[in-house]
């Protein structure tokens, strides 16, 4: 059997700077914007549903998430750099993926993975440091229970360190290769066990 490889590239998107869509105003809506909103409290985001569950609304005053009661529509996606779909109706769903595709709009539709541009997997974040992990979709409750685990593993003070090692890296002279060897070095026995 051929193992299957991860050929997820993994970046960080600064959403406060880009514009969001979700589509769908349920639980699953309120949880990606829980997500979003976690890692990014400015973020962003324009929801556009039928109706919201209280809970989405909750979210949405204390974040400005713009909210729009109507059904979905092309016309919604105008300005938009990321769109997540969560309705429970597979056509709508599949409408917006098509949609997005045709104007180059990165979309993930909500739990179908061949749908999807970008998974939302698991973060960490301590300060300046965050961690995602990812299953390449095919897990999400491993990459929540590895999230947990990281979030013990990881010492409180990490974010002290990272703050310091920026401040030691203003003062080191010489050139960029000379900056990261001794940064290197300095660092070297954070992954030594």
């Amino acid at each position: 059997m051929i193992e299957e490889r991860n050929e997820l590239y993994p970046i960080f998107l600064k959403v406060n700077a880009l514009e969001v869509l979700i589509v769908g105003g349920g639980y699953v809506a309120a949880e990606k914007l829980t997500f979003i909103l976690k890692s990014s409290p400015n973020a962003k985001v324009t929801m556009v549903a039928p109706f919201f569950r209280e809970v989405t609304l909750a979210l949405a005053r204390e974040a400005s998430v713009t909210l729009l009661k109507d059904s979905y529509n092309i016309t919604y996606l105008k300005g938009k750099n990321i769109v997540i779909a969560t309705t429970d109706k597979e056509t709508i769903n599949i409408s917006v993926y098509n949609d997005c595709k045709a104007n180059n709009i990165l979309v993930n539709v909500a739990d179908n993975p061949p749908y999807c541009d970008f998974y939302m997997g698991g973060i960490i974040t301590k300060g300046h440091v965050k961690i995602a992990i990812s299953t390449n979709g095919k897990s999400p409750t491993t990459a929540k229970r590895l999230r947990q685990f990281f979030e013990e593993v990881l010492p409180e003070d990490i974010n002290q360190l990272v703050q310091n090692l920026n401040e030691f890296r203003k003062l080191i002279k010489g050139d960029f290769e000379k900056k990261v060897k001794t940064l290197n070095k300095l660092t070297e026995s954070l992954v030594k066990l």
